[in-house]
């Protein structure tokens, strides 16, 4: 063989490896760009699968609603079978409707929290069970809501004590993720100096919100403490005063300095939550200046109720997608293939929030009958949110003032080592 043709040989199988890697590499780039498909239409799905499970809950609160003041009258009828207290089950069948229907969703989303609790990557079975399979969740909904009907009495009224229980640590929950956005509005409003707007905007923020805070408070006095009788509304209001002048002092101090607008907004917040609870009081000792209820069906107070409907599902929600404040280790490298937000958690906090509807529905007694259309009223309610606000100012004024507590802790453990060394070199 000539060395021409060995030259041209070479160049032929040269020219052959080089197109065969080529290929390989066309191939990898095909694979990896098919996986970036697949990984952004199973996140979608994920994400969708929030808003069906958010429906779900909402299903469940109208039905809890529904057996609440409705249940008596159609469905006593067909479940003598139910053992329940008081004279033919009169007085305790609404507490007991709604923990069954509350047990029953925390039931179907305790399977979803078991089943989906290890969840990390996209291509893992338990996010196909959490993003499909709808016809057998369906299926295991159905059975999970009827299965607490065949409970007895005693184990349903077991469950809600228990509920009480974790209502409260939803509500804590709720508390800290109401913070943590605060905290990320007033981060993202902070001034700096590529966007001089943000500040200009940020401070008629923080203007409104005290604005609305102040406004608040004297529509509270002049609303629900006009009279020198209404001693415990005073009390309400006053405290709540004291709590919003703690939490500006203490923002706009040298060593905090997390200025207005995170104290703004939760002042705002705190007024919102002493509102609420003072609204909870029984109509007949609610001290208001003008009587409000007129009836059990006016529109006022069936559009009060679908608000506080709403409102339970959209806590739920937006508390349970906010898994990210619930990390200790915020230097978690996040991959294109991670899981959009913690699935274990999710379900967690729905699974809490049934248990938090069924004390809204009942006003945390077990063996009240509360009125149609009315939700989360009693003094029980009053307190629970009264002492919710109190912990939720609490909380934030010890997140305004930890950092400080714990640099100066630091600073004092460094003059100890360093009056130790200066001991020992002398």
């Amino acid at each position: 063989m000539s060395a021409s043709e060995v030259t041209a040989e070479a160049t032929v199988v040269h020219v052959n490896l080089r197109d065969t890697q080529s290929m390989l590499e066309e191939g990898v780039i095909a694979s990896l760009e098919l996986n970036k498909v697949d990984y952004a239409v199973e996140r979608n799905k994920s994400l969708r699968a929030r808003y069906y499970f958010g429906i779900i809950f909402l299903i469940m609160n109208l039905v809890a609603w529904f057996f609440r003041d409705y249940g008596q009258s159609v469905l006593l009828p067909f479940i003598h079978y139910i053992k329940v207290c008081g004279n033919e089950g009169d007085d305790c069948f609404h507490s007991l409707g709604v923990l069954r229907v509350s047990l029953g969703c925390y039931i179907f989303f305790l399977v979803m929290f078991l089943t989906t609790v290890k969840t990390r990557k996209l291509c893992e079975h338990q996010n196909l069970w959490h993003s499909g399979w709808w016809e057998v969740k369906s299926v295991l909904l159905l059975v999970s809501m009827a299965l607490p009907f065949f409970f007895p009495s005693e184990l349903v009224q077991i469950y809600g004590e228990i509920a009480r229980i974790g209502a409260g640590i939803f509500l804590l929950l709720q508390l800290v993720s109401v913070i943590h956005f605060i905290t990320w509005w007033n981060k993202y409003w902070t001034p700096d100096e590529e966007r001089k707007q943000r500040c200009s905007l940020g401070l008629f923020l923080s203007t409104m919100f005290y604005v609305a805070s102040i406004s608040g408070i004297v529509y509270l006095y002049t609303s629900y403490a006009s009279r020198t009788s209404c001693s415990l509304n005073i009390f309400f209001i006053t405290w709540t005063v004291i709590l919003l002048a703690a939490m500006m002092v203490i923002s706009l101090n040298s060593k905090v300095n997390r200025g207005l607008l995170s104290s703004g907004i939760m002042a705002s917040y705190v007024v919102f939550l002493c509102w609420n609870a003072i609204r909870s009081e029984p109509a007949t000792i609610r001290c208001e200046t003008k009587n409000q209820e007129k009836g059990n069906s006016s529109w006022i107070t069936i559009l009060g109720f679908l608000i506080a409907i709403f409102a339970i599902v959209m806590a739920a929600f937006s508390t349970g997608i906010d898994s990210k404040c619930f990390q200790f280790s915020k230097n978690k490298v996040e991959h294109e293939d991670d899981i959009p937000y913690s699935y274990g958690f999710f379900h967690m906090v729905f699974s809490l929030g049934a248990m938090y509807f069924a004390m809204l529905f009942i006003s945390w007694d077990l063996n009240s009958s509360a009125r149609k259309w009315s939700i989360d009223v009693g003094w029980i309610s009053t307190w629970v949110k009264v002492i919710n606000e109190w912990f939720a100012a609490t909380i934030y004024i010890w997140m305004l003032i930890s950092p400080v507590v714990r640099h100066n802790r630091v600073m004092d453990n460094d003059g100890t080592v360093q009056e130790t060394a200066d001991s020992v070199m002398a």
